[in-house]
């Protein structure tokens, strides 16, 4: 299908266009500003009043889990954790997964987010879920293993080949493979599984130094820092994205300069979680790529890159006492282009710019709190609460018009969600 957006305010990688009009052919973006003379549109979009955005990137979140959602609140990173979370985790099934899954594309598209990236354990049932959706999406199968779970850690690596050859048709998913943690891993393990990326020729998609505890623990065990540890394994690559990145030192920031990784930032789920704050600032003064995440419902406990990055904004200019800390041009960038560098999509998705997929956002500039704009990134960043996404494209397809799902049954998720609320409801949690 041809589309045809026009009379949108639109932010450019060399500026912002107040009467801009996109031209997209078979879901890829085949001109901005003029329309070719042959181009004819099957289907035109009047943007008039609407900011034109490339679609926000979620670099790091767990959206099975949006179904536990304000069930595990208040509570130490430990507790929440290996209490709470993994034990309701354990109970889901694959179809309370699809659901969740749903759910959480819901409310990722009316946020303006075109693609994630995702750590998951359930092979089969993420990637159905999400081409039923239509989103982009790259997965990772969560791996755990070691000498004491020899049979479990070759079980999900095999699961994470599987699902790369049961979707590897599909255009719109791509893979990582996704060793879980420094201390869900061992030292082989995490080994195997940097060989398996090079093998498979994927990227690595991680958690690192997100508590106090987990860098006493790696400590003790290895006599070094998560990352140190990760380096010795070979999992600090290029193509490796490393959520939270808390706790790290300055030593560990130029590390991970050094070989290339990008790190996610967290910032509600670190604060929710008493984890921290990333030092945002460092990193990227280090030259590290600075991507944003929401982490998953559980934690967070809200799924919106427009608050996410609303939060990086302010955070790191209180924290450091600097009102140039983290700008919203910044903030804006690791939403957009360097969540696409992140995730291995740099030359398909983050700009609005000819030979690009057409993920794509559109806001309503009249939206009370919104308006008036201004500089539309510092509005995104600073005044973009209670705003949703009027519409919103993926490779060139329709997916929320206007606030309407176009490829979700957005009542049967309720629905469905409903019931698994009510059976959840029935279990006792550790507090």
């Amino acid at each position: 299908m041809n589309i045809l957006i026009k009379n949108a305010c639109a932010i450019l990688p060399e500026g912002y266009d107040n009467c801009c009009a996109v031209a997209i052919r078979n879901g890829e973006i085949a001109a901005v500003g003029t329309v070719p003379a042959d181009f004819r549109a099957d289907k035109t979009i009047d943007a008039k009043g609407k900011l034109l955005t490339p679609g926000f990137i979620d670099a790091h979140t767990h959206v099975h889990m949006t179904a536990l959602r304000n069930r595990a609140d208040d509570l130490p990173f430990t507790a929440w954790l290996f209490e709470n979370v993994m034990p309701m985790e354990d109970t889901l099934t694959t179809q309370d997964a699809y659901w969740s899954v749903q759910l959480a594309i819901m409310e990722l598209l009316m946020s303006g987010a075109t693609c994630f990236l995702d750590m998951h354990m359930f092979p089969g049932t993420l990637g159905r879920a999400t081409v039923d959706a239509g989103m982009r999406a790259v997965l990772s199968r969560g791996l755990t293993g070691g000498a004491d779970d020899r049979e479990g850690g070759a079980r999900r690596i095999r699961e994470a080949k599987q699902d790369m050859e049961r979707f590897k048709d599909e255009k719109l998913l791509t893979f990582m493979v996704g060793p879980h943690a420094a201390y869900t891993c061992d030292e082989a393990y995490l080994k195997e599984v940097a060989a398996l990326a090079d093998e498979l020729g994927v990227g690595i998609h991680t958690h690192l130094s997100e508590s106090e505890d987990e860098q006493k623990t790696i400590r003790e065990r290895y006599g070094c820092t998560p990352a140190e540890f990760y380096d010795r394994c070979g999992i600090l690559r290029k193509n490796t994205v490393c959520a939270h990145c808390v706790q790290l030192n300055d030593s560990d920031m130029a590390l991970l300069a050094a070989r290339g990784t990008s790190v996610a930032h967290n910032a509600a789920s670190n604060m929710k979680l008493g984890n921290g704050f990333a030092d945002v600032p460092a990193l990227m003064a280090h030259g590290v790529n600075v991507c944003l995440g929401t982490d998953s419902a559980a934690s967070n406990n809200s799924l919106s890159m427009l608050r996410e990055m609303e939060l990086v904004s302010l955070i790191h200019k209180g924290t450091h006492r600097n009102a140039t800390a983290a700008s919203a041009s910044e903030v804006f960038d690791m939403a957009t282009k360097n969540g696409a560098k992140a995730v291995g999509l740099g030359d398909r998705v983050g700009e609005i710019k000819p030979g690009l997929r057409a993920d794509l956002a559109l806001f309503d500039m009249s939206s009370v709190g919104f308006f008036p704009i201004g500089d539309p990134k510092a509005a995104l960043c600073y005044s973009s609460a209670g705003l949703r996404a009027d519409t919103v494209l993926a490779d060139g397809r329709v997916l929320l018009e206007h606030g309407e799902f176009k490829t979700i049954d957005a009542e049967r998720v309720k629905f469905e969600i409903e019931k698994l609320d009510k059976r959840l409801s029935g279990k006792d949690l550790k507090k």
